[in-house]
């Protein structure tokens, strides 16, 4: 025993928290990098937080922490439960200690039902304590299993500053979303060195599976930021929109007025003409409240989390600005996710309509585009939380059903004067009903019959038709719109959520 086992403690401690040896803080400074008990501080109140497992691998040198430091905290007075790689170890390899700290903090997350945090900057797995971490009951497996369970009962959210490499990047993909570090974060599951064994491509990591390539080509990423202090603010940005657990609702605000924007000159007359919908967003909800996830990926449609009258809704809106606004594959998945985020966190759902509908052709069908739209079309029926639609511009064929149109229960379907409901816009539907007897026509004459016909085409889906037969509940002007909003969701906030008497539906195909 030492002759003063307090100050020999307090020496261990005073080790453990310096991390790593002095040149890989260095390196790690060099590329921009914070230590990762840096990043702790930054994020969290002052002196709140309380570390668990200080010290695991005490007794191995060059162990400190094992790796990882984990612990519990709070961020804006809200408890958080939070883990981070600390990368001067081990490059922020996973041993067999590290796994059961990152378990045991998922778990206490779960069991207190609080956000969860995740600062990612980890290499992967020990190679060489493999049985020890790798195949158990409490090993690697368990972290996602621990994931799976808290989805959706609390946030999980992931920063990622360094690699997540191999099985460790499961961690972010199992959060709702995932802020990246341009020029440092990364994921993937296998090295440039191991693709090129396995597959003979050579490539490296950045163009595999850097911030940049999963933010904008893979969907993965969810925010890229410029360095690490905007990657926390972010954490603490999206954590205000949402309740501690799916038991809660989500926090309320100060009520603040919209911006002064003519709703009205934003919306062409032609709806062949695009216009960008992110500043239709802005321009309904309470200024300076709207998020945009996922704002580089899939931009033909739009979402995140705003505030009508200092209460946080989830907005899903379709951007003609990008591919017309068509839904794809890759829109329909981000959409889905989001629905199903919103839904699982009591966040109302806001739909503002502008689709010609879901892309046709080759390359989507055998890419899956029906399993895709499908999956969309369940998210929307199986959302209990308040939900409007609100025709914007256009909400042709099966779009009008992915966007909460009237046979998906929303609490109202509310028209704007520019709105058009159809199986299809009129150009299609005369060219479909009529293509061989256009083409039977003298050329001087076509364009006269086709007129004549597209003006009946648009007389019968007329907006106030359309409300006259109820398929709308209302039809506002767009400076209505905001009011309008703000009186239904009141009206609906204590809306029932049972849907259907099963335990879960199986995915569409």
């Amino acid at each position: 025993m030492p002759e003063d086992p307090a100050a020999e403690l307090a020496r261990l401690r005073k080790r453990i928290a310096a991390g790593g040896a002095e040149k890989y803080h260095e390196a790690n400074r060099g590329r921009g990098k914070l230590f990762a008990r840096e990043r702790v501080a930054l994020l969290v109140d002052d002196g709140s937080f309380v570390e668990d497992g200080m010290l695991a691998n005490a007794q191995t040198d060059g162990l400190p922490a094992d790796g990882v430091i984990t612990g519990r905290a709070t961020v804006d007075g809200r408890p958080v439960r939070l883990m981070a790689n600390d990368s001067t170890v081990k490059a922020g390899s996973w041993g067999a200690r590290t796994v059961e700290k990152i378990i045991r903090v998922i778990e206490r997350a779960y069991a207190e039902r609080v956000p969860m945090i995740y600062l990612v900057d980890s290499a992967g797995a020990r190679i060489t304590d493999q049985v020890q971490l790798f195949p158990g009951r409490r090993g690697a497996g368990r972290i996602f299993h621990e994931q799976v369970r808290a989805s959706g009962s609390i946030p999980q959210i992931c920063a990622l500053f360094g690699p997540s490499a191999a099985g460790g990047a499961y961690i972010p993909a199992f959060c709702d979303v995932v802020v990246m570090v341009e020029g440092n974060a990364s994921m993937y599951l296998g090295s440039d060195r191991m693709v090129e064994m396995v597959t003979g491509e050579k490539t490296t990591l950045e163009a595999m599976g850097g911030a940049a390539v999963h933010c904008k080509e893979s969907g993965v990423g969810h925010f890229l930021v410029s360095d690490e202090p905007a990657a926390l603010d972010v954490v603490r940005r999206y954590l205000s929109y949402l309740p501690s657990n799916w038991r809660q609702q989500p926090p309320s605000a100060e009520p603040v007025a919209a911006p002064d924007v003519d709703l009205a000159k934003l919306v062409p007359v032609s709806e062949r003409q695009a216009f960008d919908m992110r500043r239709y967003v802005r321009g309904l909800l309470d200024a300076d409240s709207f998020f945009e996830i996922q704002a580089l990926w899939a931009r033909e449609v739009t979402i995140g989390f705003g505030r009508l009258n200092g209460e946080v809704v989830g907005v899903v809106a379709n951007n003609s600005m990008f591919k017309g606004g068509v839904l794809f594959i890759d829109s329909a998945d981000k959409a889905t996710r989001f629905i199903e985020l919103c839904d699982a966190f009591n966040v109302p759902l806001l739909f503002l309509s502008d689709v010609p509908g879901f892309m046709v052709g080759t390359a989507v069908e055998k890419a899956g585009i029906i399993r895709h739209g499908a999956k969309m079309i369940s998210a929307v029926a199986r959302a209990t939380v308040p939900k409007m639609c609100v025709v914007v511009r256009k909400a042709y064929g099966a779009g009008l059903y992915a966007m909460a149109g009237p046979g998906f229960e929303p609490d109202a379907t509310i028209a704007l004067p520019t709105a058009k409901i159809a199986v299809m816009g009129a150009d299609a539907a005369v060219n479909a009903v009529y293509a061989k007897k256009i083409a039977a026509l003298p050329e001087d004459e076509r364009a006269d019959f086709v007129a004549a016909r597209r003006a009946e085409y648009e007389a019968d889906i007329d907006v106030m038709r359309l409300a006259g037969e109820l398929v709308v509940d209302t039809v506002v002007e767009p400076a209505e719109l905001r009011g309008e909003l703000i009186a239904r969701y009141a009206a609906a906030a204590g809306k029932g959520r049972d849907f259907a008497d099963r335990r879960h539906g199986v995915t569409p195909v």
